[in-house]
Order: C-alpha cells, then sequence, then structure tokens
C-alpha cells in the first residue's frame, strides 16, 4: 500500500513538474495546483493515514496515545488547502487580466515591460 501512495505521489509531483516547465501560462497554474496536491499528500501521508484511533485526548490522560492519528498533519493540510486555494485564484484572475490586456498567455509574448527599458536610466537611454 505503501509503493501505491508512493507512486500516486510521484506521478503528481512529475505531471506538475512538466507542467510548470511550460510556456503557457495557464499549464503554469495548473502545475501549481498538482505540485500543491502532491505537497498535501506527503504531508497527509505523513501523519500515520492508516490509523483509526481519533487524536482524541482520554480523559486523565495529558498525550495522546501512539496508536492515535497526529492532528498537527491534518491542521497543515487544512490551512494549505485555503492557501493554495487563494493563490491559484488570484493567478487566474493575473492571467485572465494579462489575457485580455496583452492578448496572450504565452510567455515568450508578455515582454511589454521589457520594452519600456529600466526606470532608472534617464530618458535619452530609453528605446
Amino acid at each position: 500500500m505503501n509503493l501505491i501512495y508512493a507512486l500516486a505521489i510521484a506521478l503528481l509531483t512529475g505531471c506538475g513538474v512538466h507542467m510548470l516547465l511550460s510556456r503557457h501560462v495557464v499549464r503554469i497554474i495548473l502545475g501549481v495546483s498538482l505540485l500543491s496536491a502532491a505537497v498535501n499528500l506527503v504531508i497527509f501521508y505523513s501523519g500515520r493515514i492508516s490509523s483509526t484511533v481519533p487524536p482524541v485526548i482520554e480523559p486523565g490522560s495529558s498525550a495522546l496515545s501512539e496508536a492515535a492519528a497526529n492532528p498537527l498533519p491534518q491542521a497543515l493540510i487544512l490551512t494549505a488547502i485555503v492557501i493554495g486555494f487563494a493563490l491559484i485564484a488570484f493567478a487566474a484572475a493575473l492571467a485572465l487580466q494579462a489575457q485580455r490586456s496583452i492578448g496572450t498567455l504565452d510567455n515568450a509574448g508578455l515582454d511589454v515591460a521589457e520594452s519600456l527599458g529600466t526606470p532608472f536610466d534617464g530618458p535619452e537611454k530609453r528605446r
């Protein structure tokens, strides 16, 4: 079973990296989303996924039992899901605005700011 989880995480990571190396902005955004899912699975898997004992401290005890699931990875994943969703939503809105204003989502065509030159040069050095 560990091999299946490891292969699923490796597949998500490989697809995410492949999409990140693309020149199209939408594929890059989807690659970040896949990498985020892979990292969430790694964190979730580190918290004893096979444990069926809930992470509840018994009355009269001061710590979790050894067989209990670790609640920290679960809390980290919930936070990572919210932050990842906000990142993807912002990147999608930014890509939509770039498509509307520039007309392309290809990285080779997103060089409008480079043609303006640097603000540190005087007006005589600008193109």
